[in-house]
């Protein structure tokens, strides 16, 4: 079994924030499958999921994206899941907009939402990165997370997140390297915004 988790906050004014990309991520997946409603558990929101002979857990803690973790951990403590099956889809500022990378261990770089699944957890589960660019300013960044994608961000997301779904087998048979060279090919990053020479001035 594995347990797929995605970070955001649980109230409809955060709904089509960056920051709850991972949320997004957990409901294309659960559309796209077919999965069935929504219940309450783990102090969140799960649904199961079963491809073939691999089961899945669909979890959006519903304990605000800071504390994430508890959800997280409480699911895995039940099911006895080993955090290396444990994957947390969440917006990566490190990233470029629409980049996606999955990544084993390491540290939280800030994200609130994994240092909370980190200390429940330890640092060995996987990070479904999901770039959604830096603002340029880290006094920005709050706002930058808590506002909504543009309409210009739309078709990327659309493509990277229906990308994540079609390639969740690959995850249940282990194949990392697979699932995450199969997203990338399906749903290839925007190419960056080109800017001209600055206008002269008179």
């Amino acid at each position: 079994m594995m347990i797929l988790a995605g970070l955001g906050n649980p109230e409809a004014k955060y709904l089509r924030n960056r920051h709850n990309v991972g949320f997004m991520a957990l409901d294309v997946i659960a559309q796209a499958y077919h999965c069935g409603p929504w219940r309450k558990r783990f102090q969140g929101l799960a649904t199961d999921l079963v491809i073939g002979s691999n089961k899945f857990l669909l979890l959006k803690p519903q304990t605000f994206y800071n504390n994430s973790g508890h959800a997280i951990g409480e699911a895995a403590n039940f099911f006895k899941v080993d955090p290396s099956k444990v994957v947390v889809f969440h917006d990566e500022l490190d990233l470029a907009p629409g980049k996606f990378r999955l990544k084993k261990g390491g540290g939280a770089a800030g994200n609130n939402g994994i240092k909370s699944t980190t200390s429940q957890l330890g640092p060995d589960f996987l990070r479904g990165r999901i770039g959604v660019g830096h603002p340029g300013d880290r006094n920005r960044v709050t706002g930058y997370v808590l506002s909504d994608f543009s309409r210009a961000e739309e078709n990327w997301l659309i493509d990277l997140l229906d990308a994540i779904a079609g390639s969740i087998d690959l995850l249940g048979k282990g194949e990392l390297d697979a699932f995450q060279t199969q997203v990338t090919h399906k749903a290839p990053a925007p190419e960056p915004v080109k800017r001209g020479p600055p206008a002269k001035e008179d």
